[in-house]
């Protein structure tokens, strides 16, 4: 049995190397990168049985996106299109003064186009959990109505969602329409501390605003990243806490996918909340250090770190 089933978009992102900008660019780094696509080969990275569910052109740029998820270690069910484009994203990191730019290039992607019936939907009913990326949601097309079906499709198993907020794709009134339509089929949400605060409109610290969603929606546990203060967990009425670990950034773009890649990993496997938070700070502490958004971390490597994490190191 799958334990883990993600479904979503993802695109290839082209990067200008080294500090170069897009004015000046000669030469981009292409890499694959999707919210759903990165939290399963997190997943993977400490054991789980993952697999990723999407729609993709029949096309070198779409079949590079499958390679690289298989790569990583993640199943794959595509429903393969003759027709229509591979989503693309343009990002250009910043250097203090400098902020970085991100284009989101997705319009009439083929992903948009994915309806319930080209999905193997019996794997989502079998999976010990489901997995979304609020992100998807702000797609317009088939995919908006297909991410719910996915969802309400879960039945007894567990149902995650990350906000995953792109301020371009849409406003946060409109995030916040369109998620709170789902917020009945979710388990378990993820956010960051902007995220947080944004969407849901409230203000105090992060054990807080982590109380006060879970009560409005009913949520069994609210995980939400504090960036270099590490990540909170409310969970049946209880906070835990872990602290992150400082490391020079190489590439900080997935790390928090990579944190709940980790987190649904290990409570899949059984661990504890503070256990799994261990893990998703490790995960995302190795993804940040490596160059792309999808992590090449291995099991080892995670319970190294995870042992100085447990004692304090």
């Amino acid at each position: 049995m799958t334990e883990l089933v993600t479904f979503g978009d993802a695109a290839l992102r082209l990067s200008p190397a080294d500090g170069e900008r897009f004015e000046t660019a000669g030469d981009f780094r292409v890499r694959v990168s999707g919210t759903e696509s990165n939290v399963a080969a997190a997943a993977a990275s400490v054991g789980t049985d993952a697999r990723w569910l999407s729609k993709l052109p029949d096309t070198a740029l779409g079949h590079r996106v499958e390679r690289t998820l298989h790569e990583h270690g993640v199943e794959t069910e595509i429903a393969w299109s003759d027709e229509g484009r591979q989503s693309l994203v343009f990002d250009e990191r910043g250097s203090d003064p400098r902020e970085g730019r991100r284009y989101q290039d997705r319009a009439a992607c083929v992903a948009a186009t994915v309806t319930p019936g080209e999905l193997p939907m019996d794997r989502v009913q079998a999976a010990a959990a489901t997995f979304v990326g609020g992100g998807t949601l702000a797609l317009s097309g088939d995919i908006v109505e297909t991410a719910e079906a996915v969802m309400r499709a879960a039945g007894d198993g567990l149902v995650a969602m990350d906000i995953d907020y792109r301020p371009g794709l849409w406003s946060p009134d409109e995030a916040r329409e369109t998620l709170e339509r789902v917020f009945d089929t979710v388990d378990v949400l993820f956010a960051t501390e902007d995220e947080a605060e944004t969407l849901f409109d409230r203000s105090g610290n992060s054990r807080q605003i982590a109380h006060a969603i879970a009560s409005e929606h009913d949520f069994t546990t609210v995980v939400i990243t504090r960036s270099e203060r590490g990540v909170l967990a409310w969970h049946d009425s209880v906070i835990h806490e872990q602290d992150g670990i400082e490391t020079e950034a190489v590439d900080p773009t997935g790390q928090h996918a990579a944190l709940v890649g980790g987190f649904l990993g290990r409570v899949l496997d059984g661990a504890g909340v503070d256990e799994a938070l261990r893990y998703g700070v490790a995960s995302a502490t190795f993804c940040r250090t490596l160059p792309g958004p999808m992590t090449t971390a291995t099991r080892t490597e995670l319970d190294d770190l995870v042992e100085d994490l447990r004692s304090g190191r």
